[in-house]
């Protein structure tokens, strides 16, 4: 299930038109960290770990659809920082990791 949403973003990335190539590359290596980071978590956490998926893939729709909603691209980055606030502690990395991605995103006016 999370290698599925993670293929997904990695989709709805390479669709992202807006901002600099740089910052289109450097999603795609953050992506591939994160994957990383997934991999190495305990099956006790992943069920945080799939809402964080859940709120990246709805931000990354959100950034390629033609007529995107402001608000709806808010509501899904807002999630996604929230969803990650369980993992502060515990999985630090993830947390720098999706964290760079929201930082990227807004830098795009995403």
């Amino acid at each position: 299930m999370i290698k599925d949403t993670l293929s997904k973003i990695e989709s709805a990335i390479a669709k992202i038109n807006a901002g600099a190539s740089s910052d289109k590359t450097e999603l795609v290596a953050l992506l591939g960290k994160l994957k990383a980071e997934l991999a190495e978590l305990p099956e006790s956490r992943m069920d945080e770990a799939r809402s964080i998926g859940y709120f990246t893939e709805a931000a990354a729709h959100e950034v390629t659809r033609a007529d995107a909603s402001m608000q709806l691209k808010n509501l899904s980055i807002s999630g996604i920082s929230y969803a990650v606030k369980g993992f502060e502690v515990s999985h630090p990395q993830i947390v720098a990791v999706a964290n760079e991605i929201c930082m990227i995103l807004a830098r795009m006016g995403i």
